[in-house]
């Protein structure tokens, strides 16, 4: 059987407060290298928090890697595991994107996706190039947060060969909340979908509420909310494409 353990880190950013978020993001991913994970899973923008723009502006994104993502490759490439890292970006031209980074064992990113569905997001640009990543025994689409709202971007990836959906996001309920669109999603590719949500509040979206979820053909098999950051690990059986673990083991982060 080939099994694959995952971590989804479940956190509480504090939006604009940068240097909080990075150190909470390296306690929370040497804490799940402890559990002999494979791959670990940020939510959305997981270093800035969703509303940063109303609190710092965005003159401090940079072109990536700067010097915090240097040395979180280096810690990577140190627990040996592969993570998905939700961070703002500068491109060569001066556009800015939300995007999420793969980083391999060896601390090399292998992958990006820029999201798509940028409408709510004043500050950024929408990505174009909608590519799986390889991770060397499963492909792997990336749906950033409303990237799963229509089916056009989930149905692109499954073309391209993806196996697995991963969705970093920071989507909490509420007049536009999520009401189906995960479920929907993997019903219409037929690919389990893994959901990093997070939880805490910006400045006028609250994720108290908010859920980290695994999917399989529009089925929640495992949920999870709190009010404190957590570590949710799971094990995914990749040859069957069916959950080992009958619910998420939780550890909070003080």
């Amino acid at each position: 059987m080939k099994k694959v353990r995952i971590a989804l880190l479940h956190l509480l950013p504090i939006a604009g407060n940068i240097k909080y978020n990075q150190n909470l993001i390296e306690k929370a991913v040497k804490l799940a290298a402890n559990k002999n994970v494979d791959w670990i899973i940020t939510p959305e923008l997981a270093v800035s928090g969703l509303q940063f723009s109303r609190k710092i502006g965005t003159s401090w994104i940079k072109q990536q890697p700067d010097a915090w993502m240097n040395h979180f490759f280096s810690l990577v490439k140190s627990i040996d595991t592969t993570v998905f890292l939700g961070c703002a970006e500068k491109s060569n031209n001066g556009d800015l994107y939300n995007s999420v980074f793969v980083i391999n064992r060896n601390g090399a990113v292998i992958g990006k996706q820029r999201k798509i569905t940028s409408i709510t997001d004043n500050w950024s640009t929408s990505g174009k190039s909608i590519e799986p990543i390889d991770l060397g025994n499963v492909k792997v689409g990336v749906l950033i947060c409303a990237d799963a709202y229509t089916r056009s971007i989930a149905d692109t990836l499954l073309a391209k060969g993806a196996e697995i959906l991963v969705a970093p996001s920071s989507w909490g309920p509420g007049l536009h909340g999520p009401n189906g669109e995960w479920e929907q999603r993997s019903i219409d590719t037929g690919l389990p979908l893994f959901v990093c949500n997070r939880t805490g509040e910006d400045e006028t979206v609250t994720f108290w509420e908010a859920e980290s979820l695994i999917i399989k053909n529009g089925k929640r098999l495992l949920s999870h909310k709190s009010l404190y950051s957590g570590i949710l690990t799971l094990d995914w059986n990749l040859e069957e494409m069916d959950l080992i673990s009958a619910d998420f083991d939780v550890e909070y982060i003080s």
